[in-house]
């Protein structure tokens, strides 16, 4: 062996020598290749020689690079494959990186395949005794890079077999691929080659594989990989159970997830933060919430500090779950231990405890959040903005949204639909009106919401002409109105008794692809069958039953109660024992209307019969049924049924509310017992049942009925001393007592004080002008009836045909018509009163063709004739002694006044 290593390296010395005398006899180029061709003859045919110290100097190394790319680049000379190794290990042992990927690519664009460049690095390697194995990780890793994973993974099982274990992050890089191709099968067959070789392997590459296995949502695998390892002896981190336990997770196997957590300790293991954490965030998903409360107070006992969004997590899962006061707990828990949720949870408690009606808790949590540092942002405030709004705190709830805007949250749209929607719901218009126009102005778009607000709080106040204008506004704005809006302006015409009107709008819904629910229906039925109209309200059933909306109570009460109203009772009853037969259940209230019904067709025993039928359905008989029941008995001055149902009331622990006791009063009052009415009111407020205006006024009408006017002005002070104020109704009382007794000074006087109070309406105005027409007084009549214009209150029939009929008794027709055409112009339709006053009139004064025009008109206008109307028409036609042609036409008024009694 010494004699062959000093022929060797005799040999490496004339090379040498070589080298720098061929300049004049040969090419370097040649001579290169020489040398190259040498060194490779005699390593295939002999071992070169192993160094003892391995470590190369990194200069050496850049020499021997710039040597390289010399010759490569300037002399074009052909580096063998063996060079590129050589040059690789040397670069990777002196930590030159870069360069050594750069040379590796360079290797395999020379189109070599994976074995025969591995078996370069590896002659190289051992051959030449490097002792850093970091090449053939860099090959793995530039297979990868370039799409190659097989490859890669061809390399590391090499590697492997050739006793090299590759780094760490080799194995996570090329594992973590495969998961991507998901390529499992290959993941296990290098861990199974892992496994048979002898090598001792890291405890991270375990990790990898498990993570990869979880990655793959294959945690059976991975737990029995975690078993294999255990059983070998190796200790795993707490890293590879965190990912077994995330793996778990993500399967939804978290009970098995929460069983791993709690072998750790007996492994000697600690859970750490991460444990904790991912446990707590999946259980908040899966809704174990008190198994995720526990750990959470388990995790704050170790002294962990749980994330914000983790404290958030399970916050918001209790909230959802409507754990509201836990979630509240929790919080408060977490705040003196200094932990603060991110806002964003803080927002969503604040809406659910909103939403639970819990709103003083909403703001204490507000003030708390506050106080801990937390900034409010437009979503908070809006929050505690609307739901101000909604439970009549409308006054706070301009106080927060003012500071909102003095602490620079800019505003968005939802706070001022909150606000605008609350003012409406207080019937403070104004205000909303001011609002909307400031939102504007800040440059804010009004929604569907904001627009469909102020519609219904013009509706509610029958404002229909305002409610109109917003809708064409929205519409102008290009805000598509939606069913909400449709239903809020028919369900506005239909209370103003305008069906035509609502008919059209729904019509022009349809048209527009709005699709009318159950509401809009309910709507439309409650305004037909008010109007009289059931038949269309029963189309209008028909039609919604058809395009698959169920009807439901809201849809029965207004068809029983409009059958009930038109005197068809029996139909109603019997409307109710066929839904009862289809499954329906009806509430008390559709009861107590049919109820209400025959009570007031005097049938008190059937409505005592429909109250026994209704509680064996198992509904109560309430206070509202009970007063039902009374009105009745008191219509019929059924005083023992009246004894009956209070005694049987009190029986079931209810009392006589105030509607009950002041309907009891006022029948009383109408039969003139005052001193019994004033025995319920000592007992009315025995029972601790205070008398509200209502009450009073009943008393204070009776007594003036009665001609105690006198009593009434005390009872009105009594009133007034018992804090409850006198409304128009009441001082109507007392003028409607002047009036009929001719005084009309003190009436004046009562109304101008009425006036001042802005008490005086239509009807205290009519009493006055009746007042006036029964003294003949017509001209302080008719100025009565220019200041109630002038006052901006809208004269109706009864105050123009008041003063027609006086001026048709005083024979001045010219000023009853000059009355009547001012009736007309101003839009107020007459009644049949009316048309009965001015047709006596013109009958009484000759003017017979005039008489028998308002006649037809009349009845174009759908006002029938009745009784009174032909009597006159009659009369004023027996008056004329000849038969003119007029007389002729009037002479078919008999037969039609001859037709109308035969019917």
């Amino acid at each position: 062996p010494n004699q062959s290593q000093s022929q060797s390296q005799s040999q490496h010395r004339q090379r040498f020598r070589v080298l720098h005398h061929s300049q004049t006899n040969h090419s370097i180029r040649s001579t290169l290749e020489h040398l190259t061709n040498q060194h490779l003859h005699l390593s295939k045919t002999k071992t070169p020689p192993r160094r003892k110290d391995p470590n190369r100097n990194p200069k050496q190394s850049r020499l021997g690079l710039r040597f390289f790319n010399f010759l490569g680049l300037h002399r074009n000379f052909n580096h063998s494959n063996l060079s590129f190794c050589i040059l690789i290990h040397g670069l990777l042992q002196s930590k030159l990186y870069w360069p050594a990927s750069s040379v590796l690519q360079n290797l395999i664009s020379r189109g070599l395949n994976p074995r025969e460049v591995f078996e370069l690095l590896l002659s190289s390697f051992r051959d030449y005794g490097f002792s850093s194995s970091l090449g053939f990780d860099f090959l793995v890793q530039e297979y990868v890079g370039n799409k190659r994973v097989l490859d890669g993974v061809w390399v590391v099982k090499r590697m492997i077999e050739s006793n090299l274990m590759p780094d760490v992050r080799t194995f996570n890089l090329v594992l973590n691929v495969l998961v991507k191709i998901k390529r499992v099968d290959v993941v296990m067959d290098v861990y199974n080659v892992v496994v048979k070789s002898s090598l001792k392997v890291c405890p991270d590459v375990y990790t990898v594989v498990i993570d990869s296995l979880c990655e793959l949502y294959d945690s059976v695998r991975a737990k029995e990989v975690v078993s294999e390892i255990e059983s070998k002896g190796c200790n795993l981190s707490v890293l590879s159970y965190n990912i077994l336990i995330h793996g778990l997770c993500k399967n939804q196997r978290v009970s098995e997830a929460v069983e791993i957590k709690n072998s750790l300790s007996g492994k000697g293991v600690e859970a750490d933060v991460v444990t904790y954490s991912t446990l707590v965030f999946e259980l908040c998903t899966v809704g174990e919430l008190e198994v995720a409360k526990d750990l959470m107070d388990e995790m704050l006992g170790l002294d962990f500090v749980p994330s914000k969004a983790l404290c958030s997590s399970l916050v918001e899962a209790l909230r959802r779950k409507g754990k509201i006061l836990d979630a509240f707990s929790l919080v408060n828990k977490l705040g003196k231990l200094g932990i603060i949720p991110n806002l964003f949870s803080y927002n969503a408690l604040m809406n659910s405890l909103c939403k639970e009606g819990k709103l003083d808790e909403a703001v204490l949590l507000f003030r708390k959040m506050r106080e801990k540092g937390l900034v409010p942002n437009d979503i908070t405030y809006s929050i505690l903005v609307d739901s101000m709004s909604k439970n009549g705190k409308l006054d706070d709830a301009l106080i927060l949204f003012g500071k909102m805007a003095e602490e620079g949250v800019k505003s968005t749209v939802y706070p001022y639909t909150s606000l605008i929607n609350g003012c409406c719901r207080s019937g403070i218009l104004n205000k909303a009106e001011s609002l909307f126009d400031e939102m504007i102005n800040k440059g804010l778009t009004p929604t569907v919401v904001t627009y469909t607000s102020l519609i219904v709080g013009y509706c509610k106040e029958r404002n229909m002409r305002q409610a109109f204008r917003i809708y064409h506004m929205m519409s102008e704005r290009g805000v598509s109105p939606n069913i909400r809006t449709f239903t809020a302006l028919i369900g506005g015409l239909c209370r103003a008794n305008m069906m035509v009107e609502a008919d059209k709008l729904f019509q022009e819904m349809l048209e527009k692809n709005v699709i009318p629910n159950e509401i809009t229906y309910n709507v439309m039925i409650d305004g037909y069958c008010r109007m009289g109209n059931t038949v269309r309200g029963f189309e209008l059933l028909d039609e919604m039953i058809e395009k698959g909306l169920i009807p439901d109570t809201y849809t029965y009460r207004p068809l029983i109660s409009g059958l009930c109203s038109a005197g068809r009772v029996s139909e109603a009853k019997d409307f109710i024992d066929d839904l009862q037969k289809e499954g329906n259940k009806l509430n008390d209230i559709c009861f107590t209307t049919l109820i209400d019904g025959y009570c007031k067709e005097g049938r008190l025993g059937e409505a005592i019969s429909a109250c026994k039928e209704m509680v064996e359905q198992g509904i109560e008989m309430d206070l509202i049924c009970y007063g039902v029941l009374i009105y009745g008995a008191l219509k019929q001055r059924d005083q023992a049924t009246l004894s009956h149902l209070l005694s049987e009331m009190y029986k079931r622990g209810l009392k006589p509310d105030k509607v009950i006791y002041t309907s009891m009063i006022d029948a009383d009052c109408k039969l003139g017992n005052i001193t019994n009415a004033f025995t319920f009111l000592d007992k009315m407020v025995e029972e601790g049942c205070v008398p509200n205006v209502v009450t009073y006024t009943v008393l204070i009408h009776g007594l003036c009925m009665a001609g105690f006017f006198d009593k009434a002005e005390l009872l009105c002070k009594e009133m007034l001393a018992g804090h409850s104020v006198p409304n128009v109704v009441t001082y109507g009382c007392f003028l409607d007592y002047l009036t009929k007794e001719g005084h009309m000074e003190r009436a004046i006087e009562l109304h101008k004080a009425m006036l001042k109070g802005l008490l005086a309406n239509t009807v205290t105005y009519n009493i006055l002008i009746r007042g006036f027409c029964n003294l003949g007084r017509t001209h302080e009549a008719s100025q009565i009836l220019v200041e109630m214009v002038d006052n901006n209150i809208s004269p109706d029939c009864i105050s123009y045909s008041t003063l027609i009929y006086r001026y048709c008794r005083s024979g001045k027709l010219l000023e009853a018509f000059k009355l009547w055409n001012l009736m007309l112009n101003k839009g107020t339709q007459p009644d049949m009163l009316a048309y009965n006053f001015l047709i006596y009139g013109c009958c009484v004064n000759g003017e017979l063709t005039k008489a028998f025009e308002l006649r037809d008109d009349m009845m174009r206008r759908g006002v029938k004739p009745n009784l009174v109307t032909y009597k006159s028409l009659i009369q004023g036609t027996c008056s004329i002694s000849s038969l003119s042609f007029s007389g002729r036409r009037n002479l078919s008024g008999i037969s039609e006044f001859t037709a109308y009694m035969a019917s």
